[in-house]
Formats: structure tokens, sequence, C-alpha cells
């Protein structure tokens, strides 16, 4: 057999090469590394002659010094094992976690190689996330009136944040609180995501009651690839009366003013109240996510 050689990707040229696997990042590839989401040092070829028998590369979001994610890696049948060479080889330390796209309706196969190869190579499962995406066209739910909504004031986010924390279905938040109290994970989310959307924050909307009591917010967003609704929260106290439907209304048709082509979003396949939300408010899972961590 041809001896395998493991190298990293030269950019713009081994470009055909590296995306001779197919994978919906494939398009982005040049893009990010144009705007620093990804370095040339965290894409890899693992090759036997000239055929590409595995990949793997790594995200983050510019001016990162380590990558945040790794979200790509594909195998060749019968190359399992020069793929865990590769990621042996190639994986940073500390390991990010790994995060897959798959078809809307994907269960786990004997075809799923990469999920066999990182697990040979420590990984584990996380959770499964449902991608959603709402088209133009589909229609908003109209205001119901129960909820008023308006800008955050300063430091009013991070305070209902905190209590929407407290009581998160989200796999990654309930994680992140093994390590950190409430008020120190909100404060992270809006350090490291909310304020590093190039979108304006003038977006974000607080939900209240005509009282002006807080029930909520929403932040719609746009993270530099598609316009999403990048969180969105009803604190406890408020739960369980229908309120999310309002928000995330809200959420939906601020963005849709902008005249947008999707809005995109996630939640976990666990947390089925937000799940259920979404799907009522007219949203379509389009892919599932697989998050895996070492």
């Amino acid at each position: 057999m041809t001896p395998l050689t493991i190298r990293l990707a030269e950019m713009p040229g081994d470009l055909d090469l590296f995306n001779s696997f197919r994978y919906p990042l494939n398009s982005e590839i040049i893009g990010d590394l144009t705007v620093g989401r990804r370095r040339p040092e965290w894409l890899w070829l693992a090759l036997r002659g000239d055929r590409v028998v595995a990949r793997a590369a790594w995200w983050s979001r510019p001016g990162d010094e380590h990558p945040l994610v790794m979200d790509i890696l594909d195998v060749a049948e019968g190359h399992e094992d020069d793929a865990v060479h590769l990621v042996t080889t190639a994986l940073p330390d500390p390991a990010p976690e790994f995060t897959r796209f798959l078809p809307p309706d994907w269960q786990r196969s004997d075809a799923d190689t990469w999920m066999s190869v990182l697990e040979e190579c420590g990984a584990k499962p996380f959770v499964e996330r449902l991608r959603l995406q709402w088209d133009p066209g589909t229609p908003i739910p109209a205001p119901t009136g129960r909820l008023t909504f308006r800008p955050p004031a300063e430091g009013e986010l991070i305070d209902l944040m905190t209590l929407v924390v407290a009581g998160s279905l989200d796999a990654h938040t309930r994680d992140e609180l093994t390590r950190m109290t409430p008020r120190e994970c909100a404060e992270e989310q809006y350090r490291t995501e909310l304020t590093q959307y190039p979108s304006p924050p003038d977006w974000w909307r607080i939900a209240t009651l005509p009282d002006g009591d807080p029930v909520g917010f929403v932040i719609p967003a746009h993270n530099g690839y598609n316009p999403v609704i990048a969180y969105i929260g009803i604190v406890p106290a408020h739960r369980g009366r229908g309120h999310i439907d309002d928000v995330l209304a809200e959420g939906t048709r601020i963005l849709a003013a902008e005249d947008v082509p999707r809005i995109r979003a996630a939640t976990d396949v666990g947390n089925h109240p937000m799940a259920a939300a979404f799907a009522r408010s007219g949203y379509r899972t389009f892919q599932r996510q697989v998050d895996m961590i070492w």
C-alpha cells in the first residue's frame, strides 16, 4: 500500500483536494480563512499517494488564538486507521468540542465512520441538536398584545440571562453550570458570544408584561453566515404560560423586516418545549447536529 502522508493543507492550492469530500461547509473554507475564522495550521490532510483518505479542520471566531471547535472530519471507506492517525497528529491540546451537521432524519449507522474514528481517539457523544430554519413567506404569528417589547436597559440582559441560565434545559449550559455560577455563565456567554455578532444590538428585545415586569428576551442577530435567533429565554417565574411564542415571533419579525433570505436557529433535541415553540412558529428542521467532547 502507498505510504500514508499527513500534512497541512496549503490554501488555496489544495482547496479542490481538501474539498474532495462533500460536506456543507466546503463553500465556506476560503471565506473563513480570509476573515480569520480558520487558520492555515487548522486544516489537515491524510493522503496515500495523490488520494485524500481523510481530512480534518478546526474553526474559531476571528481573532481567537485557539480553535473553538473541530467541525470537519471525513474518512474514505476502509481508511479509518488513517483517520485515527490524522486526528491524533493534528488534535490540539486541550481538544476542542467536535460538531457535525447531518440530514434531518439522521440516525447513527455503520456509515458514520467519522464518529467511530473520534471515539477511537477518546471522544464521546455529548448532545444532539436540531438545526432550524424559517423561510420568507412563512406566516409569523400576529402579536397577541399580552407583551410589550423594548431594547434592554444597561446591565438588564445579563440579569435576565442569569435567571434563565439557572433553569436551562440546554446541555452546554448545564455543563457550564458544573464549573460556574449562573451569573458567571451569563456573563461569559454575553461577552464571548452576544457581543461578538456583527449585527446591531438594537435588534435585541426585552419582553415585559403591561405593568413592566420582564418576562424574557430574544436576541435576533447575524452570525456572519446567516440571520439567527441567537438566544431566547423566559424567566422561570413566567414559564408555562405560552409567552415563548410571542417572544419568538417578535424576534422573527425583527429579522424578517430586514428582508433576510432565511432565519436560522438551533436547540437540543431533548429541549422539547423550545423545539415545539420553533415548530409552532414555522421553523423547520433542515439538519441535525451532533456534538462530541473529549
